[in-house]
C-alpha cells in the first residue's frame, strides 16, 4: 500500500525534480562577438584586427569578419586577443607561504609513489592562483615532489569552487625526478661532516644503484601490467590489486607521458636514451643543459619544458651554474633548441617562489625572444606547445573554431612586460581578474592623505 504524500512533503519533492530538469536543460546559449582586437591565434595568421564568435562556451569562428547576429558584442578596440596561457610545470596551488610549513603540500614522503594524485591536494583558496589569473593564465599543471617517482599530475584551470570544478583533465603525466650524477670531489680532510664522506668510487656505486632501483621499478610496472591484460577483467584476484602498480599502468604502456626533471646533461642523456630502449614517451623538465644535447633530443622526438631562463631557484644566481658557460647560455638555450627542431616550452621551476612569481611566465618567454628565439614560437611555448604535450590541444592552446572560448585581451603585446590584462573568458564566460595585488592597490590608493 503506498502511503500518501503530504502537501510539504509533495513540495519538497516538486522543488527537488525542479532542481533535477534545470540542471539537465542547459540555460539560452548566449553568443557572443569579440571584435576590434588583434587576434593573436596562435596556429595561423594574426588578425589585425578580427573577430571571435562565442557560442556554447567553444569558439564558434574566427575570421577578419563574421557576418552574423550576435546576443553581446565585446569592442576590444586596441587590445590584444590571446588564447590562455598554459604552465605546464609548477608548484602553483600546492605551495602558499614557503617558510609555513603547514601550507606547502608539494611534497610526500617516499621515493616510489605513483598514485598520488596532485590535483587532489591543490588549494582552490589559494591567493596565489587569482595572482597568476590576473597575468593571462589560465591553466596550470601542479607537480608532485619528494621523491624519485612522485606521482601524477592532472591539469587544472585557475577558476572554480572546488578542486572537481577545477580539474580538466586526469591524469597528464607521471613525474620521475632523475637521480642526481654529480660527484663531489672534495677532499675527505676539506670535507665539513667527514663522517658523511664518501669515495668517488662509492659515490658512483651509489649512483649506479639509484638508477637500477628506477629502472626494475619500472620494469615491475610493465610485468603487472601485462599480467593484468593478459588475464582481462578476472586476471588478478581483488588481493592481488596493488595501487601503485595500477597507477603506473598507462605510463608502463606508454599511453601518457612520464614528465622527467632533469638538469645535468648527464642526467639528461641516460634519461633519453632509457625511454628510447623501452619505447616510453617522456617530456624533459627543468633541462638546464638541454642545450648542450639537443640534436640528440630532436632525434628521439623529446619535448622540453625549459625551467628557470634566469636560474634564480632554489637560492642560485642568474649566472650559468658553470664558470666554462656563457653568460647568455640560459637567454639563448631555447633558440639553440629550437634550431635543432625540439618544442620548446617555458616554465618558472618548481617551488615556493616559483608559485609565487608564476605570473612572470610570459617574460621567460620574452627573454629568449630577446636572444634570438622567433616571437611566435615563444607565443606557442605558453601557449600551444604546452596544450599539444599535456593532451589538450584539441581544446586550448590556439584561438581556432571548434576550441574552448578561453582566451583573454590585453592592451598590448603579451611578451611586453609594459602591457595589462583586460578581460579574460573561460570556456566562453568572463571571469574576474581580482587578486590580492588589486585589492591592496584599491585598498591604499583611498587612504587619507596629509593635508
Amino acid at each position: 500500500m503506498q502511503t500518501p504524500i503530504s502537501d510539504p512533503a509533495r513540495h519538497i519533492v516538486g522543488l527537488a525534480l525542479g532542481f533535477c530538469l534545470s540542471a539537465a536543460v542547459p540555460a539560452f546559449a548566449v553568443t557572443v562577438l569579440l571584435t576590434g582586437a588583434t587576434v593573436h591565434t596562435v596556429s595561423g595568421p594574426t588578425l589585425t584586427p578580427g573577430q571571435v564568435l562565442i557560442k556554447d562556451g567553444k569558439i564558434a569562428a574566427v575570421d577578419k569578419v563574421i557576418k552574423t547576429k550576435a546576443d553581446k558584442v565585446v569592442k576590444l578596440d586596441g587590445e590584444h586577443l590571446y588564447p590562455g596561457l598554459i604552465a605546464a610545470s609548477t608548484s602553483l596551488g600546492l605551495v602558499e607561504i614557503n617558510a609555513v610549513r603547514a601550507t606547502r603540500d608539494a611534497a610526500e614522503v617516499g621515493d616510489y609513489t605513483p598514485d598520488v594524485e596532485s590535483w587532489v591536494a591543490v588549494n582552490p583558496d589559494s591567493e596565489l592562483i587569482p595572482v597568476a589569473r590576473a597575468n593571462g593564465i589560465t591553466h596550470f599543471l601542479p607537480v608532485p615532489g619528494g621523491g624519485i617517482v612522485t606521482g601524477q599530475s592532472g591539469l587544472m584551470v585557475v577558476d572554480g569552487w572546488t578542486t572537481e570544478d577545477m580539474t580538466v583533465k586526469k591524469p597528464v603525466a607521471l613525474h620521475v625526478f632523475w637521480p642526481g650524477m654529480e660527484l663531489n670531489t672534495t677532499p675527505k680532510d676539506e670535507f665539513k661532516d667527514k663522517s658523511k664522506w664518501k669515495s668517488l668510487e662509492d659515490q658512483a656505486k651509489e649512483r649506479r644503484e639509484k638508477i637500477k632501483a628506477l629502472e626494475d621499478f619500472f620494469e615491475e610496472a610493465r610485468a603487472y601490467s601485462k599480467a593484468r591484460e593478459a588475464g582481462g577483467k578476472n586476471g588478478l584476484p581483488a588481493q592481488n590489486v596493488v595501487p601503485a602498480w595500477e597507477a603506473m599502468r598507462p605510463y608502463a604502456r606508454g599511453d601518457l607521458p612520464v614528465m622527467v626533471h632533469a638538469d645535468d646533461v648527464r642526467q639528461i642523456k641516460v634519461a633519453v636514451n632509457w625511454a628510447a630502449t623501452h619505447s616510453y614517451k617522456i617530456i624533459l623538465a627543468g633541462a638546464r643543459d638541454a642545450w648542450k644535447v639537443a640534436d640528440l633530443l630532436a632525434t628521439n622526438q623529446v619535448p622540453v619544458i625549459f625551467e628557470r631562463i634566469y636560474n634564480q631557484a632554489s637560492g642560485l644566481s642568474s649566472t650559468p651554474s658553470r664558470d666554462t658557460d656563457r653568460y647568455d647560455a640560459y637567454f639563448t638555450a631555447p633558440q639553440t633548441l629550437h634550431k635543432a627542431g625540439v618544442k620548446v616550452i617555458f616554465g618558472q621551476g618548481l617551488g615556493g617562489e616559483e608559485a609565487a612569481t608564476i605570473r612572470n611566465l610570459p617574460y621567460t618567454a620574452a627573454q629568449a625572444v630577446a636572444f634570438g628565439l622567433p616571437q611566435d614560437e615563444a607565443l606557442k611555448g605558453i601557449t600551444l606547445y604546452p596544450a599539444e604535450v599535456l593532451g589538450v590541444a584539441d581544446r586550448l592552446g590556439s584561438i581556432e573554431a571548434g576550441k574552448e572560448a578561453t582566451v583573454f585581451a590585453a592592451d598590448g603585446s603579451i611578451l611586453d612586460i609594459r602591457s595589462n590584462v583586460k578581460r579574460m573568458w573561460i570556456t566562453g564566460r568572463e571571469v574576474s581578474l581580482e587578486s590580492r595585488h588589486t585589492r591592496l592597490y584599491d585598498k591604499y590608493k583611498a587612504r587619507p592623505r596629509a593635508k
